[in-house]
């Protein structure tokens, strides 16, 4: 596979051909293109859009739409481990609102960023389904209830591992 082609402005895209070609270039299975592309190339690069609105027939606009409208989408390249921390209202009743602050100052960053390093970045996310343990967070895959900062600083320190 090519590695890249022509974007716009003369950048470099990366060349999404055969995963779309997996896909027989169906538009319905544009969010699982979207998975492929991001599994492939660590996130979703705004350069790939065109390429994959020719080859669906979609707009770059739904396109887009698409990408921004799920949280699991990434339009910049993201640490080696992730860590979400759920700000829907019953983990703000239960003080989510703490550990943010916590997890943005140990971390030295804020929501969506990652430090110099690479190797965690820090998102916010919007219920993640464990109401009743909140606060809530996923670390990497795992679901982490009644969350708090000792425990949160325990789980980025065997993350890094």
């Amino acid at each position: 596979m090519n590695t890249a082609s022509p974007g716009p402005q003369g950048q470099d895209a990366p060349d999404v051909t055969a995963i779309l070609v997996a896909y027989d270039y169906r538009p319905d299975c544009l969010i699982e293109i979207l998975h492929d592309v991001q599994a492939h190339l660590g996130y979703v690069p705004d350069s790939v859009v065109p390429q994959l609105a020719r080859g669906l027939n979609l707009s770059r606009a739904e396109i887009h739409g698409v990408i921004t409208f799920y949280h699991d989408f990434h339009r910049a390249p993201v640490g080696r481990h992730t860590v979400r921390i759920c700000r829907a209202e019953a983990c703000q009743a239960r003080g989510c609102r703490s550990l943010e602050a916590h997890a943005a100052i140990s971390l030295g960053v804020a929501f969506g960023e990652t430090p110099a390093d690479g190797d965690v970045t820090l998102e916010p996310t919007y219920c993640l389904g464990n109401c009743a343990l909140g606060p809530a967070a996923l670390v990497g895959d795992e679901l982490i209830g009644m969350i708090d900062e000792a425990r949160a600083d325990a789980l980025v320190a065997e993350a890094r591992r």
